[in-house]
């Protein structure tokens, strides 16, 4: 099956984007500047939590947000396009050595998304997906119905969909099968909104999508149309009641952060600056993450990190 990029879907011709952050006259020894920051879908909601936060503490200084990719976010960075790039996936040896200088923030994880109507949802949510399932459903595309996945003889068909984007979501998710994201097959489309979206609109559909596109910030239950498909961590073919943890965003979330989701597809998510760096309002900024702006982790749906990893980052730029 060869990728085909959704063309219908608005999003996937839009980033997302905003700028926190009015500008207003300065008092003498105030901190002022701007900061330009893009990347991972992953990412963005609490990047653009902190982004308002530190706008908060200093008025000054103004912040431009958007997101379209974790790739992107590195490209730009490294072209210096941006002071900051959002990446949710770990940063290549060779990015390394073109400059990129590493901060862990957070963690989330990327989760397998189904179509809440879907005729076989009692038997696939009682199955639940492996590493193995999913090989043989987005690499060698040996799986084309449900009941194949359930082990019954369903013939409904599976409708496969996968990001258009180079993307942390994607190689996380293809790292989970030990492959990397231009080795996933299926209906391309651009964005974690935009994966989401196609999903809901499918029953047949199955895709893959970060935490914060999954579920509802307010109700914290699954948005409405789609449903995670739950891991069977210890592969015996069936989810049995301590891998059942997906129903509220909470639950999952703690679950990730007591170690009972696997990782991959859960992961660490980064701030990438290009060289250490030197400008005062992003030494700043990137400070308020790695401590006061730990408190927002979790409320956003995140987990935070160990002190260990956040003073790694921090004594890159103290």
């Amino acid at each position: 099956m060869k990728k085909i990029v959704i063309s219908t879907i608005i999003l996937a011709a839009v980033l997302l984007s905003i700028s926190c952050g009015q500008r207003r006259k300065v008092a003498e020894g105030e901190l002022s500047g701007d900061i330009s920051i893009s990347g991972a879908f992953a990412l963005y909601p609490l990047g653009v939590k902190w982004a308002e936060e530190f706008q908060n503490l200093h008025p000054g200084v103004r912040i431009d947000i958007s997101a379209g990719g974790a790739g992107k976010g590195m490209t730009d960075v490294l072209a210096n396009v941006v002071d900051i790039a959002m990446v949710s996936r770990d940063v290549y040896p060779v990015e390394v050595e073109k400059g990129a200088v590493v901060f862990a923030v957070a963690k989330d994880a990327v989760v397998a998304t189904i179509n809440a109507e879907n005729p076989a949802l009692e038997e696939i949510l009682k199955r639940g997906i492996t590493s193995e399932i999913a090989y043989k459903l987005w690499i060698s595309e040996e799986y084309k119905t449900w009941g194949e996945v359930t082990g019954t003889a369903d013939k409904t068909p599976i409708h496969l969909y996968t990001r258009s984007d180079a993307c942390g979501a994607g190689e996380t998710w293809a790292d989970w099968m030990g492959k990397h994201q231009e080795d996933l097959s299926g209906t391309a489309v651009f964005g974690d909104p935009g994966l989401a979206m196609a999903v809901q609109r499918d029953k047949f559909g199955i895709g893959y999508n970060n935490l914060s596109y999954t579920y509802d910030e307010n109700t914290r239950l699954p948005n409405e149309g789609i449903l995670v498909l739950p891991i069977d961590v210890d592969g015996n073919g069936q989810v049995d009641g301590y891998e059942q943890f997906y129903d509220t965003k909470d639950r999952i979330i703690d679950a990730i952060a007591a170690d009972k989701f696997p990782s991959p597809p859960a992961r660490d998510l980064y701030m990438v600056t290009n060289g250490t760096p030197k400008n005062p309002v992003v030494i700043a900024f990137l400070k308020f993450i790695l401590t006061e702006g730990q408190q927002y982790n979790v409320p956003i749906g995140y987990i935070s990190l160990s002190q260990e990893k956040l003073q790694k980052g921090l004594a890159i730029i103290n």
